[in-house]
């Protein structure tokens, strides 16, 4: 996947111009790189972003015809307009290994509401480390095979390539099932009558004490 970029001089507040004419402000960066400030076409980086994600290689093109390997590392956000504000890179060498967070993808029938329990999905990411080029895009769990209170899938029972690193304990539980709780019934509050208000009966109450 190939992502066209361009050499960007806008900084500041001023990169809400850039933002208004479609083209989203980002860095690149990396061990021993040296920083690059670039734009991005927002319509183009959506296609891809949507794709690729966070842990999947894209190339970097310059205007020059320049590649660099490079990762999504983050991604800004505005919360109430829904617009991307910047976008960080983390440019890759394929001989060095690097850490990534890989999505955990659900997938199946749930068979365990069916049976009148509850699924519970405890990741919704594993921590790995590997070679870019061999980081997984996802990690999918079929939970067609879960139904009953007791049942789970652990990091062991996944399908992961040797050259891939996991950072937490293989028996780390994925996803599991349990009953679902009972709803309480809570009982209705005695009616008072008209005469009696609350207040009048705690006066009576502390008569009888006396």
């Amino acid at each position: 996947m190939q992502l066209n970029i361009k050499p960007r001089t806008v900084f500041g507040k001023k990169t809400k111009n850039l933002r208004a004419e479609g083209i989203i402000p980002g860095e690149i960066f990396g061990h021993g790189f040296e920083n690059k400030h670039i734009g991005v076409t927002a319509k183009e980086f959506a296609k891809i972003y949507a794709e690729a994600g966070e842990n999947t290689i894209i190339t970097l093109i310059g205007e020059g015809g320049e590649k660099t390997p490079a990762l999504i590392s983050g991604v800004e956000r505005d919360a109430v307009k829904d617009i991307i504000l910047s976008i960080d890179f983390y440019h890759v060498r394929k001989d060095e290994k690097i850490k990534a967070g890989i999505p955990v993808e659900y997938i199946g029938e749930d068979n365990a509401a069916k049976a009148g329990n509850l699924l519970v999905k405890i990741l919704d990411e594993i921590e790995v480390e590997a070679l870019p080029d061999k980081l997984p895009h996802s990690f999918v769990v079929d939970i067609s095979s879960l139904e009953m209170p007791g049942q789970s899938i652990s990091i062991e029972d996944l399908k992961i390539e040797k050259e891939v690193k996991v950072l937490v304990s293989y028996e780390t539980i994925v996803a599991t099932v349990t009953e679902k709780q009972k709803e309480e019934v809570v009982a209705p509050a005695p009616e008072t009558t008209a005469e009696e208000t609350p207040k009048e009966e705690e006066k009576k109450e502390e008569e009888k004490k006396k």
